[in-house]
C-alpha cells in the first residue's frame, strides 16, 4: 500500500529549500527621519507659556463642565502645570537651546472645554519674547480633561457559622480620565506659527472594595495617574522638533560568489563595515549578475550608515550597468526616502521666509 504524503510536511519542506536556495536575506535597521518641526538654527533661546486656564466670564462655563465631568478642583491646574515641567525638561536635557525660561505672569484669554482659542497678536508676542530676552515662545495652548465613572456593585455569598450563607456586596468604581492639550510654537522673527498640534491620551483608574470608600480610593489614584501622563505629554511634545529614529526592513545579497557567503556571517554578527569590504570586491566581478549584486549591497551599505546620495548611486549603476530589477525597486524606495525628506526640510524652511500679515 502506498502512503500519500502529508500536504503539511511538504509544505514545510519546501518551506525549508526555498530558504535555504533564496539569494537574498532580511535585515531590519534603524534610519533618520527629519523633525516633524523645523526650528531655525538661529531660534537660540525660548519661552514655555501656559495658556491653558480659562479666563474672564468662561471660568463659569469650565466650572460646570468639571462638574458634569467629575474633575477634581485643580487637576486642570497642576496636569497643565506637568505638561510645562516635561517640556521643559526634556528641551534642557537635549541641549537644543542656550536658554529656555517658563513664564508664569502671562495674562492671556482662553475659552477653555479644551480648544485651542486664537492666535497671539505678533505684537504681543514680539513684546513678550522682547521683554524676556527670548526668540520664540512655546505655548500651551489648551489642557482639559474629561472624565467617565463606571459604578457597580455585585453582590455575592461568603460562608458563616453553620454553614449559613452571607451575603455581602463588592462595590466597583472605574474612571476614565481623558486628557487633551494642544500646542504652538511661535516664532516672532519670521512671524510664523511652527507648529499647530494636539496630543491626547486617556488613563484608567480602578477601585475595588465591600464598601464605596473603598472603591472610592481609585479617584486618590487617578490623580496620580493624570499627573504622570500630563508630564509624559510633555517630554512627547518636545521631541517634535528633533530628528528621530524609525525600523525599517531591506534584503540584500547573500550568494553569488565566496565573498558573499562569508560576507552573510559577517552581516549575522552585525559586522556590516566588514560585510561591506567583501561586496566591494565584487563589483567590478566579470560576471554581471554578481557584480549588479555587489553594486546593491554597497547601497544597502550606504543607507546603513546614512550615506542617502551615495545609496542611490549605487543601486542606479546595479540596475543600468547590469539590469539588477531588486535594485529598481529599492532605487524607488531610495528616491522616495530623499524626496519627502527634502520636502519637509524646504517646506517648513520656506514657511520661515514668509511674514504671515
Amino acid at each position: 500500500m502506498i502512503k500519500t504524503p502529508n500536504t503539511k510536511v511538504i509544505l514545510i519542506l519546501l518551506s525549508i529549500i526555498i530558504s535555504s536556495c533564496s539569494s537574498m536575506n532580511q535585515l531590519t535597521m534603524s534610519v533618520t527621519e527629519p523633525a516633524p518641526v523645523y526650528v531655525p538654527i538661529n531660534i537660540e533661546t525660548v519661552a514655555i507659556i501656559d495658556r491653558s486656564l480659562p479666563k474672564g466670564q468662561n471660568v463659569e462655563l469650565d466650572q460646570i463642565d468639571k462638574i458634569l465631568s467629575a474633575e477634581g478642583m485643580n487637576l486642570d491646574k497642576n496636569g497643565a502645570n506637568e505638561c510645562v515641567t516635561g517640556l521643559f525638561d526634556e528641551l534642557i536635557s537635549t541641549n537644543r537651546f542656550d536658554t529656555i525660561k517658563i513664564i508664569d505672569k502671562i495674562d492671556l484669554k482662553n475659552p477653555g472645554l479644551g480648544v485651542f482659542p486664537s492666535l497671539i497678536p505678533w505684537e504681543r508676542v514680539e513684546n513678550i519674547c522682547k521683554e524676556n530676552n527670548v526668540d520664540a515662545i512655546f505655548v500651551l495652548s489648551f489642557y482639559d480633561t474629561d472624565a467617565t465613572v463606571d459604578y457597580k456593585a455585585n453582590t455575592f455569598k461568603i460562608n458563616g457559622p453553620a454553614g449559613i450563607k452571607i451575603p455581602l456586596v463588592e462595590h466597583h468604581a472605574k474612571i476614565t480620565t481623558f486628557i487633551k492639550t494642544g500646542w504652538r510654537i511661535y516664532d516672532p522673527i519670521n512671524r510664523w506659527i511652527s507648529d499647530e498640534f494636539q496630543i491626547n491620551d486617556h488613563i484608567i483608574s480602578e477601585g475595588v472594595g465591600v464598601n464605596p470608600v473603598k472603591a472610592a480610593m481609585a479617584i486618590i489614584e487617578r490623580e496620580e495617574l493624570v499627573l504622570q501622563s500630563s508630564n509624559n505629554i510633555g517630554h512627547i511634545y518636545a521631541q517634535r522638533i528633533f530628528p528621530y529614529k524609525t525600523r525599517v526592513s531591506r534584503d540584500y545579497y547573500v550568494r553569488g560568489t565566496d565573498n558573499f557567503k562569508i560576507a552573510k556571517r559577517r552581516a549575522q554578527t552585525g559586522n556590516w563595515d566588514s560585510a561591506a569590504e567583501l561586496w566591494d570586491k565584487e563589483v567590478q566581478n566579470s560576471k554581471g549578475k554578481i557584480a549588479g549584486r555587489a553594486c546593491y549591497n554597497m547601497a544597502i551599505i550606504n543607507e546603513i550608515n546614512g550615506n542617502l546620495d551615495t545609496a542611490i548611486d549605487w543601486a542606479s549603476k546595479s540596475y543600468t550597468d547590469y539590469k539588477d530589477k531588486e535594485a529598481l525597486r529599492y532605487l524607488k524606495v531610495l528616491k522616495h526616502r530623499t524626496v519627502r525628506n527634502n520636502q519637509l526640510i524646504q517646506e517648513t524652511a520656506q514657511k520661515t521666509k514668509e511674514p504671515l500679515p
